[in-house]
């Protein structure tokens, strides 16, 4: 049993993702980690409290309620996995891979079994509109894919009003499927297929 797993957890659901390992990319070497709440709780706590992020995650506030948010998905049945980005031994971004198919998400949009979502922010402001969040989504998205083999897309709904993650998103390959209307928000579906991962 891997990091990002508790005792009594189902089946894994996202194909051992703590063993995923890093990739290279553009920006240096990458790696998604799981969360452990101890080790990372006053980072991502400072993330969620800055103003740009908290906008749109909702999390701003004490520690207690991004401890109430991560301990919800690492005590879950495994369908969503909380990680720190980390980049060149530095972490630097807050990601969530989920099953989308499993996800309340799916009663929102035409899901196919096995669909993989992604939830990104980057934590450190210097990272912020250069290009690097496309990077590490292109980067996250194919390494779902090499390591999901069941998986035929890597989906997102960012909020509509979030002009730069939507941009990010389709500069990483994704394509825009349609607009969701979602309980917490108007959300936009960007898809990335495995058949055109090559092609865009």
């Amino acid at each position: 049993m891997g990091p990002g797993r508790c005792p009594g957890a189902g089946p894994d659901l996202l194909d051992d993702l703590p063993g995923w390992g890093p990739v290279g990319t553009g920006a240096g070497v990458f790696q998604l980690v799981p969360v452990r709440v101890e080790r990372d709780l006053e980072l991502i706590t400072r993330w969620m409290n800055d103003p740009a992020v908290a906008a749109f995650w909702h999390l701003d506030g004490p520690e207690h309620l991004t401890e109430k948010h991560l301990r919800t998905q690492l005590e879950g049945d495994g369908r969503s996995v909380p990680c720190l980005g980390v980049l060149e031994g530095v972490p630097m971004s807050y990601w969530e891979i989920y099953r989308a198919d499993l996800d309340p998400l799916a009663r929102h949009y035409p899901a196919r079994p096995q669909d993989t979502g992604v939830h990104l922010l980057i934590g450190e402001v210097p990272g912020r509109g250069r290009g690097l969040g496309s990077l590490l989504l292109r980067a996250v998205a194919d390494l779902v894919l090499d390591q999901r083999p069941g998986c035929a897309r890597v989906v997102a709904e960012p909020d509509l009003r979030n002009v730069p993650s939507i941009a990010a998103f389709l500069n990483a390959g994704f394509r825009f499927g349609a607009e969701l209307e979602l309980p917490d928000k108007q959300a936009g579906l960007l898809i990335r297929d495995r058949a055109l991962r090559h092609l865009l």
